[in-house]
């Protein structure tokens, strides 16, 4: 029980890796609020981790409203009790070059992805400063790590969330919270599905087949293995980790 005791707000966490992690974090004793645009999805997450037993919540915002955002961590607060743990999970993809990719998607982009991290943070630090310290996840992706092909915006945006969170941890050190960035590989989650197809040339399995070969360890990642780092930074086994970029991505940026 790594996280007894503790509350966790989790975006984005209707599915995928925001559900996975919710679901372990509550596995190991946190109570967590599942924040995501989507209420049935939410409510889904919630009800699924409330059906165990554990304590769960659906909020729901999207990241780059800061009304919505602000009036959501109070909510969750408030539900929750207190506010130890937040994972900037919540993002959105992009696709396209500079050369042809739309000013609307630019701006989406970083409206959720770097935008709606800095909101969501920053609602959340009184809180958790209240609660005497605590840790903000950043989700990042190896994308802010290595240029890919048709990604323009996206690998800015996730560019963008690494910086971020070193400037944050220097700044958010002395009310003792610790703020870290995760960039994961390709994790395979249904939103795969289209990119997937579009890269296979309409086939699921050959699409999947390209991108694993990109990683030494010959295979995609699962949202339990990006939920399973998110625990790590969360816990107080990382007591002494802030501002890192922590990289879960089968060797992809290795090579």
């Amino acid at each position: 029980m790594k996280l007894q005791g503790r509350a966790a707000l989790i975006t984005g966490a209707g599915s995928g890796i925001g559900r996975a992690t919710a679901e372990l974090f509550a596995s190991e004793g946190a109570g967590v609020a599942i924040l995501d645009r989507d209420a049935s999805a939410a409510g889904a997450t919630a009800s699924a981790i409330s059906a165990t037993g554990a304590e769960a919540h659906p909020v729901v915002a999207d990241v780059s409203s800061s009304e919505e955002i602000s009036h959501a961590v109070a909510s969750a607060t408030r539900l929750l009790g207190r506010l130890d743990i937040v994972y900037n999970n919540a993002g959105v993809g992009s696709t396209g070059s500079v050369v042809d990719a739309t000013e609307e998607d630019w701006d989406r982009c970083f409206a959720v992805n770097a935008k709606g991290t800095y909101l969501t943070s920053q609602a959340a630090i009184p809180h958790l400063e209240a609660a005497g310290g605590g840790s903000i996840i950043n989700q990042a992706s190896v994308a802010a790590l290595v240029g890919i092909q048709g990604f323009a915006a996206y690998c800015a945006a996730k560019g963008a969330v690494v910086s971020l969170t070193r400037a944050m941890a220097i700044d958010l050190a002395p009310m003792g919270i610790r703020v870290n960035a995760l960039c994961p590989g390709t994790v395979y989650t249904p939103l795969m599905e289209p990119l997937m197809r579009e890269r296979g040339g309409g086939s699921i399995e050959r699409g999947l087949e390209i991108t694993a070969a990109k990683y030494p360890i010959g295979r995609l990642g699962t949202p339990v293995e990006i939920a399973n780092a998110a625990l790590f930074l969360a816990s107080d086994a990382a007591s002494f980790v802030t501002g890192t970029v922590f990289t879960v991505d089968g060797g992809m940026t290795a090579q």
